[in-house]
């Protein structure tokens, strides 16, 4: 099972990151990254780009309304993910508690991905996916 780690922080968790050496966050956090490789748990990471360079398309109206950011009343911002490819949410848990980078603000947010195979296989669109998904080596 896939299960995605998103990494939140609040605004105060980033200000008490910014003094960090950029050197040694890259090598705590590829050391972390090194154990999922070679536990064979790791499928992507990412991290994210700042926030008020982002923008946020809400649908509640139409046409939709796109806002630039920073975003207002966020309290928590998603900035990072990991997808982990193991056998339960309790594993995946495992290794969020294993993170290095921890403290006061920040968080980590653990979700099932789902897959194309708990959708209708007969679904001509999920024909389409799994077709495309084949054709470039996900499958």
């Amino acid at each position: 099972m896939k299960y995605m780690l998103i990494m939140r922080a609040t605004d105060d968790a980033y200000a008490a990151y910014a003094d960090v050496d950029i050197e040694q966050m890259i090598e705590t956090v590829g050391r972390f990254n090194q154990e999922m490789i070679r536990a064979g748990v790791l499928v992507a990471a990412e991290g994210l780009g700042d926030a008020s360079e982002g923008v946020v398309v809400d649908y509640s109206s139409e046409p939709p309304v796109v806002t630039d950011g920073p975003y207002g009343e966020t309290k928590e911002l998603f900035g990072g993910f990991y997808i982990l490819n193991v056998a339960s949410k309790e594993e995946a848990v495992e290794w969020a508690r294993r993170s290095p980078l921890t403290g006061a603000g920040l968080k980590t947010e653990i979700r099932r991905v789902t897959t194309i195979d708990e959708f209708p296989q007969d679904n001509e669109w999920i024909k389409k996916e799994r077709a495309w998904r084949e054709s470039t080596g996900q499958l």
